[in-house]
């Protein structure tokens, strides 16, 4: 039995980032041999995991990751008990791992994802190491993987907010493409292009244009043409306020008098769609 030496509870803490106390209990339970030790926290953690599975995650962070040169992207919604722990520096780096681990997967469920290797582990014994430091119920939630396109993320500084957008074009602009990012995390918009616009939704906003024409005394007596030429750009106007390539750029400042779609082009770039999440919104 090798005897265990303050060095190596802090060699085991550095490799796991498990509380010292419980390193030292590791290290004795398992004679010193470092690797055994390593077996027994991570069967500790998942006694923590299980022992709080009862309990409510309403808390959380959304997690981003785009590789431009893979073509790959996707975006992650971690649950967990407390606001605090949605914000400490190990859940903040266990939802950025576990978005990468989203990207690269050939699968579109989280129990598959959970059993993917990680880390020299899987994605569960990942998280349950979080569990073991945090010590409270973290669950992945849900995930989104993208491919095939050009791709930018953000997320809002608390983690509430999330989004991945997709362009086609031939070269990522990683700085407009945040930008665009950050302004659906902001005003959300339904659509990303006006032909995703249902036909229905489109005929509303027709007939709602007309209601409105027809009752201004202004467009009385004026020739058909006019008339059209005024619905249509009425009607663009209405459909600006629902469709991303249609919108100001949320950021006026940077970006003055110009539309979501005219910054994207402008850097040859074209919205095809995005994915936002939200911490505890309901999945459509």
């Amino acid at each position: 039995m090798a005897a265990v030496t303050p060095q190596m509870v802090k060699q085991l803490r550095d490799r796991t980032d498990q509380p010292m106390g419980l390193c030292k209990q590791a290290l004795d339970e398992s004679t010193g041999d470092m690797e055994k030790a390593i077996e027994w926290l991570q069967k500790q953690n998942s006694k923590m995991t299980a022992k709080r599975e009862g309990n409510e995650t309403a808390e959380g962070r959304i997690g981003v990751f785009a590789d431009n040169a893979a073509k790959i992207a996707a975006i992650v919604e971690m649950r967990c008990e407390s606001a605090p722990s949605a914000k400490s520096d190990q859940f903040v780096a266990l939802t950025a791992d576990l978005a990468k681990a989203a990207a690269t997967t050939k699968t579109a469920d989280v129990a598959s994802l959970l059993v993917e290797p990680l880390g020299g582990g899987t994605v569960q014994t990942r998280i349950e190491a979080v569990v073991g430091v945090i010590r409270e119920k973290m669950v992945l939630h849900r995930f989104q993987k993208l491919e095939g396109g050009v791709y930018g993320g953000y997320v809002h500084h608390d983690g509430s907010v999330g989004v991945v957008i997709e362009c086609k074009g031939e070269a990522a602009n990683d700085e407009l493409l945040r930008d665009v990012a950050a302004h659906i995390a902001a005003l959300n918009p339904p659509y990303a292009v006006t032909s995703d616009v249902p036909a229905d939704v489109v005929e509303k906003e027709k007939g709602l244009v007309k209601a409105d024409m027809d009752a201004d005394p202004k467009n009385a007596g004026k020739p058909a043409n006019i008339l059209e030429k005024i619905a249509e750009g009425k009607l663009r106007t209405r459909l600006s306020e629902i469709v991303l390539s249609e919108q100001p750029m949320a950021n006026s400042g940077k970006y003055p008098n110009t539309s979501v779609g005219a910054a994207l082009k402008k850097a040859g770039l074209e919205p095809v769609r995005f994915v936002r999440f939200k911490v505890g919104a309901v999945a459509l």
